[in-house]
């Protein structure tokens, strides 16, 4: 019986190296390192926890500001608004239409998930007035008009970095190259190139970090909450918020409130360049982005949305995004058909030891 036992440890051991070394990707809901944020005091959305299991005609004290959160996204009209504590039809209206745009179960309540995904960090782009294309496959979006860069293909567009408002716990190096990565990650998939320039005021996308209310109407809000914001074609502004843990490498920032600044930069030039929120939960442009989770990978929904806008970059296969995807998806059925064998050879060992 030891004998076998040992031979199964050996098998387990060294055969696991000889599967796709590829990572799998951990699904968008989740942080890649789960952290303990929920339970930080003082985060811009932390009391709506409290909110949990509520329903219509339940009256609970700073429900008013749960309404705010969902007319500042777009789910509450202006005729419909009663900032009040009182959880009513309006309030009701407005949760469902919320867990359809975000692709949750729709139930009108104000279930466990669906509050995590209320209280977790996101883009500052309003979630409505957004042309939707569904598809079995894919749920993109433009802003109203479908508006997009106005100039012949190919189009190359210049950014800067703002040389007053900037953040210190980051080195400019440091940003400099998560933007490069960031746009470079579009620029393959689209006939558009992007250049760093050192004039900020001719620049075509201005890039700066902001605290609170800085002259937009848009103001920041604080540790997870808004992240960042930008506009569509052709204004070319981009602000992050400066009162935020931003981070290029989690192995040196080791923070549970970190935001990854690359997944940020790729999702918000998504808006620079005419995408708007999607409802696919595992697509970049997907309006959310929990702490020390990182997102850089763009997905067929987001690569079709922006094609849509400017067509495809002539160097560009489809096919080799599928064959990545297939290498994922193959070593991960690989790897969970290797564990049923071994808990089968694991089963039948303890038996004849019986």
């Amino acid at each position: 019986m030891y004998f076998l036992f040992f031979l199964f440890l050996v098998f387990f051991l060294f055969s696991s190296p000889c599967l796709s070394t590829r990572t799998a990707p951990f699904p968008s809901s989740k942080p890649i390192n789960p952290t303990s944020y929920h339970k930080i005091k003082g985060y811009t959305w932390h009391e709506f926890q409290k909110f949990v299991d509520a329903g219509r005609g339940n009256k609970i004290n700073g429900i008013s500001e749960l309404k705010k959160y969902f007319y500042r996204f777009g789910y509450l009209k202006i005729d419909s608004l009663n900032f009040t504590d009182l959880f009513d039809e309006h309030l009701e209206h407005a949760l469902i239409k919320y867990q359809e745009k975000l692709g949750l179960l729709v139930n009108g309540k104000l279930d466990e998930y669906t509050v995590s995904q209320i209280i977790s960090p996101r883009c500052g782009v309003s979630d409505s007035a957004t042309k939707l294309f569904m598809h079995a496959t894919r749920n993109y979006a433009f802003f109203t008009g479908k508006p997009r860069w106005s100039r012949s293909i190919p189009i190359t567009l210049t950014y800067a970095f703002s040389p007053d408002y900037v953040i210190n716990s980051l080195s400019m190096s440091e940003i400099k190259d998560a933007f490069q990565r960031a746009f470079n990650h579009w620029a393959s998939v689209i006939p558009v190139s992007f250049w760093e320039s050192n004039d900020y005021g001719f620049a075509d996308i201005k890039i700066g970090f902001y605290k609170g209310d800085h002259g937009d109407g848009e103001p920041f809000d604080g540790l997870l909450g808004v992240l960042a914001h930008a506009f569509s074609p052709e204004i070319g502004r981009f602000h992050l918020d400066a009162a935020e843990t931003w981070a290029v490498d989690f192995e040196r920032e080791k923070s549970d409130v970190a935001i990854d600044l690359e997944s940020v930069a790729t999702h918000e030039i998504g808006h620079l360049l005419g995408l708007a929120h999607t409802s696919v939960q595992e697509a970049v442009m997907y309006p959310s982005l929990k702490p020390r989770e990182k997102k850089v990978d763009l997905k067929i929904d987001d690569i079709k949305g922006i094609q849509a806008l400017y067509g495809s970059n002539p160097n560009f296969s489809y096919q080799d995004l599928l064959e990545s995807d297939t290498s994922t998806n193959s070593g991960v059925s690989l790897r969970k058909a290797q564990l049923t064998l071994y808990s089968f050879i694991l089963v039948l060992i303890l038996r004849m030891s019986m």
